[in-house]
């Protein structure tokens, strides 16, 4: 029960801190204007390219089902925390944005999304391929959203945009070389056991 009231709150924290970044990102808004061309714009505008990816929400519910432990608490958790991240997300919007709508849509796709990712999450614990694979899951998911959907809203590369793929291209990498690492560590043991 615990680890569904850390999921909770974990996913409406990052809902909230998404939408906030977003909203401190972008020049447009009342609480981006005066922060363009800061240190603190360019920093709000990184962490709104990480956040605000299919990857990184996807990251959360595997994370959140990874704690959860067994397969079924994970799913839950992972459905429960994309949940509290899509309502947290959408009612902060509405706050920083005076903006609305979309909502229904995202809690449509995050419950089955969440379930299945906090099941993926809860997988990392098993050994052998199925924790390989499960283990791998965010880094290629990242890897291939930056591929197809780089974090690029303009043609311009700038600043915190270079910084942001670099940030994501060496998380995919190392969350790889650990799934990997873990999985030979695990075969190594094995076959000294027998």
């Amino acid at each position: 029960m615990k680890i569904m009231l850390l999921g909770l709150v974990a996913g409406v924290g990052f809902g909230a801190a998404t939408s906030l970044a977003n909203a401190l990102s972008s020049p447009y808004g009342g609480l981006g204007a005066p922060l363009v061309g800061t240190v603190w714009g360019g920093g709000a505008k990184v962490l709104s390219l990480l956040m605000d990816a299919g990857w990184s929400w996807a990251a959360l519910a595997v994370a959140v089902g990874w704690l959860a432990g067994t397969g079924i608490r994970g799913a839950l958790a992972g459905a429960l925390t994309l949940t509290g991240a899509t309502v947290a997300y959408y009612v902060t919007d509405a706050f920083v944005w005076d903006a609305g709508g979309g909502m229904a849509v995202w809690l449509v796709v995050g419950l089955p999304f969440g379930l299945v990712l906090g099941a993926v999450g809860a997988a990392i614990r098993r050994p052998g391929l199925i924790g390989l694979l499960a283990a791998l899951t965010v880094p290629v998911g990242a890897a291939v959203q930056m591929v197809v959907m780089p974090p690029r809203p303009h043609l311009t590369l700038t600043p915190a945009i270079v910084l942001a793929e670099v940030i994501v291209w060496t998380a995919a990498v190392l969350g790889a070389c650990w799934g990997v690492y873990r999985f030979r560590a695990e075969r190594r043991a094995v076959a000294v056991g027998q």
